[in-house]
């Protein structure tokens, strides 16, 4: 049996916090923007750090899992 708890967390997540796509934290004179299709460096920063929060809490302390198979 397969794991795909964490494929599916990690490529959901990477695609919801890509920014520029649905927000980007910081922006470029505001501290957030929706939808601006756009990246700095800092967000790249801000949002790397916001996905590994949250890869973490859900794999380690949550514990999702799906098992296909």
């Amino acid at each position: 049996m397969a794991d795909w708890g964490p494929v599916i967390i990690a490529v959901v997540l990477f695609v919801l916090l890509s920014p520029g796509l649905l927000f980007q934290i910081p922006a470029g004179g505001k501290v957030v923007e929706f939808g601006n299709m756009q990246t700095s460096g800092a967000a790249i920063l801000v949002h790397a750090i916001i996905f590994f929060g949250l890869i973490t809490i859900f794999l380690i302390a949550i514990g999702v899992h799906v098992y296909t198979g």
